[in-house]
Parts: structure tokens; sequence; C-alpha cells
């Protein structure tokens, strides 16, 4: 009997650890972002997930929940891709597909920041798992400019264990990437990686993918903008 027991005992399920990472990313659909732009970071983003370094770095640490939403004015956030499991090549194309199939929500209002990332907040609560990291990937090229800032933000959603990291589109005035070093990110580790342009979307995205998914990864391959970051 005791050895019965302890066959059942070895056959149970084991409840599953942690997820190690849910990570969501919002991009940006203001007005300033024309079609062309806008079509940039949605095949830009598809592209990077299916990236196999990406794919790569996803399997070697379990998976990640993954979501992706556009945002603009302040109540314009418009789900792309509902929380799935990356966990291999298959699964981050379907999501790259998904993402490929998404039409624009918005095209004409301004850059409500504050209300992105409140949005943001309160998805990336609702995640399927209790994730080890919680991180929110806000992209865009241009300040806030419509209701309350990323510091309001801050104070009135729940934002306790969340990381905010940008990706930050040059080009326009004032600029982006002081502007998202200085008032959008947020928690231990958090960063901005810089795009000099929505050309350089996909390959921006790539590297901030790498470096939230494994940092092993990041550093294997961009020793040189590592050595960047630390100056």
């Amino acid at each position: 009997m005791v050895a019965f027991i302890g066959l059942l005992s070895a056959m149970a399920p084991k409840p599953a650890s942690a997820c190690p990472l849910a990570l969501i990313v919002a991009m940006d659909g203001s007005s300033s972002v024309d079609a062309r732009e806008h079509a940039l970071q949605l095949q830009g983003l598809a592209h990077a997930l299916q990236d196999a370094d990406v794919v790569d770095a996803i399997s070697a640490v379990g998976g990640i929940w993954f979501s992706s939403f556009e945002w603009s004015g302040r109540y314009q956030q418009v789900i792309q891709v509902d929380w799935t499991f990356l966990d291999s090549e298959e699964s981050a194309k379907e999501a790259a597909d998904k993402l490929s199939r998404t039409r624009r929500g918005f095209n004409e209002f301004p850059t409500a920041l504050g209300y992105a990332l409140g949005y943001a907040a309160v998805h990336l609560n609702k995640a399927p798992e209790k994730c080890a990291r919680r991180v929110i990937d806000v992209a865009g090229d241009g300040v806030n400019n419509e209701g309350f800032g990323p510091a309001s933000a801050y104070h009135a959603f729940p934002f306790e264990g969340i990381v905010v990291n940008a990706l930050a589109i040059k080009g326009a005035k004032p600029d982006p990437v002081a502007y998202y070093r200085h008032s959008v990110i947020r928690g231990p580790g958090a960063f901005v990686e810089v795009a000099s342009g929505f050309d350089d979307y996909a390959e921006a995205m790539k590297r901030k993918l790498l470096r939230e998914v494994g940092t092993g990864y990041y550093t294997q391959l961009q020793p040189d903008k590592i050595a960047q970051d630390l100056r």
C-alpha cells in the first residue's frame, strides 16, 4: 500500500513554477505617426518576435506571457495581441501573424502617455499567471501632450512590482529620448532603447526584447551596446 501511494504521488502533476516574465508592448498610434511609420512598428515587432535569437532567448527561460496594444488619446487603446504564451518558434509566429493582420485603431488623437501607462498596468495585472518579472514596454516618438503624465499614472494605478522600459524613436522636438529617460522609465534596471527612426524600429525592438528576456543573450550579441550604456 505504501508503495502504491508513493507511485500515485510520483505520478501526480507537479505545481508549475511562476513564469519568468509577463511582457506587454504599448505601441504609439498617435497622430504624429503616419501610416507608413505605423506599419513599420507593426512589422518591426512582428519580425523581432520571430527573430531566431529572440526565440532562442524566450525558449531558454521556459517561455513568457506576451501581449501588445496600440495607444494614442485618453481613451484610445486597442489590444493587438491579448495574453498569449510564447515558448517556441510556432507560438512566436502565431503572435507575429496576429500582429501583421492588425488594423490601426485610430490615427487622429494626441499623445496621452499617462493614460497609456495606466491602461498597461491594469492589463498587466490581468495576465494569466503571476510571473517573476512584470514589464511594460512603451514605445513612442513624442512626449505626453494630453491629460495627466507618467508621474500621475504611477501614483494612481497599480504599478507595484512592475518595471517600465521604453523604446524612444528619435526625430521629434522636444527630444523623446531625454523625456523617456527622465520621466517615463520606472523600476529596478529600467532602461530606454533608442531607435534612430522608424526604419530602425525592428532592430531596436530586437535589442530590447533580448535585454528583457535574457541579459546573457543581450550581452553576448551586443557587447558594444552594453559598453555604451554603461558610460
